[in-house]
Formats: structure tokens, sequence, C-alpha cells
């Protein structure tokens, strides 16, 4: 095999690259990584004090790739098409799509229909109307690069996360729908279901976060980046379809 540093960046430097949700926790960490190993990244989240904190932490890193991003929701159709008229006047295309905007929930009980159609929009239609624009380009060029971040939740199906258990289910199944449909089209797809990471999702104090982190209770969003990384690198005839990555002692 040839260097590791060579192999796990010959699939980044310079590719046209999509986090949604990139503003915080899991996105920014990819972004972080991929802009670091010269991809050229575009992320978007709903907190302008985010995003702005976001850019300014890549940037400062000096990377050798480029971060570009705008505070929208991903639930506004206005928004979205904002966010690919920017991409395509910035990047003129599309390589690599990072679906991972997703919001908690809790039980049925819990919440009203409000609630879980903002939810469902966010966690479910956000990932089909960002991969559906993503296909609509990458069709042309004959290759591209899909990437669902789902959730341990879809095989665990806690009782206290009804809503959320089934976005990441719905994920689940999109995922290895989607693959089938637009494999023929020189598109990859690839589906990671992390376990307990440390974010502004967990209820847990930041304090309590990082002592699970020590007790190897929890992973930190840098541990899925990497799982990232790892999909993308792989070479053109060998698809990394699914991925659970969970912390040693969440025994599910």
């Amino acid at each position: 095999m040839d260097n590791l540093s060579n192999y796990f960046g010959q699939n980044i430097n310079q590719k046209r690259i999509v986090v949604t949700g990139g503003t915080t926790g899991i996105g920014k960490a990819i972004a972080k990584l991929l802009v670091s190993l010269g991809g050229r990244v575009f992320v978007f989240g709903r907190d302008e004090n985010d995003l702005n904190g976001a850019l300014e932490v890549i940037k400062a890193k000096s990377f050798s790739g480029e971060i570009l991003g705008i505070s929208a929701d991903i639930t506004q159709k206005d928004d979205i098409d904002l966010i690919w008229n920017k991409v395509d006047n910035a990047f003129g295309g599309i390589d690599i799509l990072v679906n991972n905007a997703a919001l908690p929930a809790r039980g049925i009980i819990e919440g009203n229909y409000e609630d879980w159609k903002y939810i469902l929009e966010t966690n479910v239609l956000g990932y089909i109307a960002f991969a559906k624009e993503a296909v609509n380009r990458m069709k042309v060029q004959k290759s591209g690069h899909i990437i669902n971040i789902g959730s341990m939740s879809a095989e665990v199906k806690e009782k206290t996360g009804v809503i959320y258990v089934s976005t990441k289910t719905a994920i689940r199944g999109f995922s290895t729908a989607l693959r089938k449909e637009i494999n023929p089209l020189g598109i990859k797809v690839s589906h990671i279901e992390p376990g307990a990471v440390t974010s502004d999702m967990q209820e847990d104090s930041k304090e309590v976060q990082k002592e699970k982190i020590v007790s190897m209770e929890m992973l930190e969003a840098e541990d899925i980046a990497m799982s990232v990384l790892f999909c993308l690198s792989q070479p053109k005839r060998c698809d990394v379809v699914s991925m659970q990555i969970r912390p040693h002692l969440q025994i599910i």
C-alpha cells in the first residue's frame, strides 16, 4: 500500500464538499478534517453565531483547503435554493455530500404535531432534498459520494426517543435504497451510525460528557469525522456501505 497520508488524502484534495449542519458537533469536526486535507467545503447551520465560530476556528488553522458557509434552515425551500446557488457559484458543482443536519426528539407523549413536523422535515426531508440536488449534479460527471450520518437509535429503538428513532430508521432505509438507485450512475452511498457522541444534542453537561469520554462511554465528534474519512478514502471499486461506530463501553 502507498503512503497512508497519500491514501487518506487522495480523494479529498480539491474536492467540492457540502456538509449539512456543519457548524457544530459532528458536522463541524467533519468539515475541519476535510478542509485540513485540501477539501473545498461549504457548511451551513441555523445559528449565525455557530456559523461564524466554526468558520473562524477552521480558517485560523491555515489549512490547505477552503471553508465557506452561510446561516440557513434546511427545512426552508428558499434556503435550500440559496445554498445550492452559493455552492454552484463558488465550486461549480459538488463531489461529496455529507448529510448530517439533525435535531433530537423524544417520545410521542411529549411534543405536538408542529414540533414533529419540523423534526421530520429536518431529519428526513432535509437528507432527501440535499441528496436529490447532489445527484442532479453528480450524475452529469458520473461520479460522487453521499454520506448519510444516521444513529444507533435505528437499531436500539429506545422507547424514550420514538420520534428520533423514526427519523433515523428512515435514514437507514433511505440510504440502502438510494445506493441501489444511484450506484449505476457512478455515485457512492455510505451510511454511518454513531453511538453516543459529545454534542449539544446530549442531555448531559459538557463536564459529564468529558467524563464519559475518559471512561469510554462516549465518543468524540472527531471519531466520526475519521470514520467519514475512511469511507471517502476507498478506491472507486470499493464501497463502504454501512458503518457503526460505538463507544467501547456502550453495550447495545
